[in-house]
């Protein structure tokens, strides 16, 4: 599989990896639209939205713990954040992945 995030998560590609479970990565996006810009990334390859199902139920709690623990890492708890997830054309990258962006905006997302 040539992913792009597959690599990253076998390490194949080097990353800033700041956060890791059996379940997911944490990495900063390459290009950040705000001063805090990182990406959950699903170890399983999960090609988009479309294909979360009941199976997936315990994923998504542990994806948004972790936004919960990195909004307090990165002292958002009282700052505007946003937690993004892009489909169709707009996912640059086809893995499921959860964009935090926080802080000082760079650009309209």
């Amino acid at each position: 599989m040539d992913c792009l995030f597959c690599k990253i998560i076998k390490k194949e590609i080097p990353s800033n990896i700041v956060a890791e479970s059996d379940s997911l990565v944490v990495f900063p996006d390459i290009n950040p639209a705000a001063e805090v810009h990182l990406l959950i990334v699903p170890k399983k390859h999960i090609a988009g939205v479309g294909e979360i199902g009941e199976e997936y139920a315990q994923l998504l709690v542990e994806i948004f713990d972790t936004v919960n623990i990195l909004v307090k890492k990165n002292d958002l708890t009282d700052k505007l954040y946003r937690v993004v997830v892009n489909g169709g054309k707009a996912q640059h990258v086809p893995h499921l992945h959860f964009h935090l962006l926080g802080g000082q905006w760079k650009k309209y997302v």
